[in-house]
């Protein structure tokens, strides 16, 4: 194992934790475009304007005035008449969407180029860099120095500290030979052509952003401007991004980024410009997923909208907006409470009762008797005694304690009455009659 696989697996356990931000606005537009063989062709090309030709073609300066000249103008809805497609601000916006096509296809013909020439110098760059655009900056910003690599302020705007890093101690290790005035010239060139193509497709979305509001607002209210053009630059027009399903408007965008080392359990595969946009990302965490693929399937509706010219106010597209915030809303509202249920009540069939006298007779011999019940009653607040002594905690409960109807004084008053009046020296026993 090498040195820079080496430290590229202890970045991939040092970065297990981090969660990355999502940008929406990114500095460089870049789109993943299938990595190109180098061919023996390519090598022995001496300059890039052999290979590449868009950027001085004819199809390129009559996009680019023509959209300097209708920046100038302020349009409305209203003063579209007829079909969308008929409008030749529409139509300039159409071909500019389909050059910033063939834009990504001559960055990745120059990125072949350049990876052709420069392999001689730097060749682990490729696979630790693989953004086409990303690789070119960095080929212009290290040159024949690879010394560059380290504490490079510029090379911190577009690439991640880590692949920083990972640069620099390869770039310290590789075995690489000097590239020729001629050869570092024509690369030079190649990277400052990708970077005039790249700021090209740059304006051509800034200038589509600009006209989102008359040619898809009902797209533009929902997923905002910014995200409208991208997804109209991609699907190549509002008529090609109306005839696609939601399943494909969500992925559009998708990166597919492949570097061997580095971690990929906080990657998130499947999420295109849709996933970024700020009605998503001011979801949840949990629920943007969720919440992705509810805009996609509005904004499918409201492209389609778009496309027929209807709905020019933007009405349909904000009562979109207002049911998609709606769910997510009804979403982010906790679980009703759960009473406990009570058990039903059992199911009683009906049996065979036996009764009659013998039965009552039965109850009658089985029941408690009233003595019982005093003899299991207590007084509260009583000490009770055994009733023996003998039998510990044996005791008669209330028997014979029961509440005093007669006063016991008064018999004993009247036998004292009777007692004082026989024996008594004045009173005379009574006559008794023979």
């Amino acid at each position: 194992m090498s040195l820079a696989d080496e430290l590229l697996a202890d970045l991939d356990d040092d970065n297990d934790d981090i969660i990355p931000e999502p940008e929406v606005a990114e500095e460089l537009v870049t789109t993943a475009v299938p990595t190109t063989k180098i061919t023996e062709k390519d090598i022995k090309v001496d300059s890039i304007r052999e290979l590449a030709k868009l950027r001085d073609s004819y199809l390129v300066q009559k996009v680019t005035s023509a959209i300097d000249k209708y920046s100038k103008i302020l349009r409305k809805s209203s003063d579209i008449v007829g079909p969308v497609e008929s409008d030749p601000e529409y139509l300039l916006i159409v071909e500019a969407n389909n050059l910033a096509v063939e834009i990504d296809t001559e960055i990745a013909t120059i990125h072949r180029f350049t990876t052709s020439k420069y392999w001689k110098r730097f060749r682990e760059l490729e696979s630790l860099v693989v953004d086409h655009l990303e690789y070119l900056m960095t080929v212009k910003e290290l040159g024949n120095d690879l010394d560059n690599a380290k504490n490079n302020e510029r090379l911190q705007q577009f690439l991640a500290q880590a692949t920083i890093m990972v640069v620099s101690v390869t770039a310290s290790t590789t075995q690489g030979k000097l590239l020729t005035e001629q050869e570092l010239a024509a690369v030079m060139e190649a990277c400052d052509m990708a970077m005039e193509l790249n700021n090209l497709k740059q304006k051509i979305f800034e200038y589509v952003e600009s006209r989102m509001a008359f040619i898809a607002p009902n797209l533009s209210a929902i997923v905002g401007a910014s995200t409208a053009a991208k997804l109209m630059g991609v699907a190549g027009g509002l008529t090609k991004l109306s005839k696609m399903p939601s399943c494909n408007i969500l992925l559009l965008g998708a990166k597919k980024t492949t570097l061997s080392g580095f971690s990929q359990v906080t990657a998130l595969p499947h999420t295109g410009f849709i996933y970024y946009a700020k009605v998503v990302q001011d979801a949840p965490q949990d629920l943007r997923r969720k919440a992705a693929r509810l805009v996609a399937n509005k904004s499918t509706l409201a492209a389609r909208v778009d496309a027929q010219h209807e709905s020019t106010d933007a009405h349909i597209g904000e009562q979109f907006r207002e049911e998609i915030e709606k769910k997510l809303d009804k979403l982010l509202e906790p679980p009703p409470v759960k009473f406990i249920k009570p058990l039903p009540k059992p199911i009683d069939p009906g049996r065979k009762k036996r009764g009659g006298k013998r039965v009552r007779k039965m109850k009658e011999r089985y029941a408690v008797t009233e003595f019982r019940k005093q003899a299991n009653r207590m007084n509260f607040a009583d000490i009770e005694t055994d009733a023996y002594q003998e039998d510990l905690g044996y005791t008669r409960g209330t028997i014979g304690k029961g509440l005093e109807i007669v006063n016991p004084q008064a018999a004993e008053k009247k036998v004292n009455e009777a007692n004082a009046k026989y024996f008594s020296n004045t009173a005379g026993f009574l006559n008794v009659k023979k």
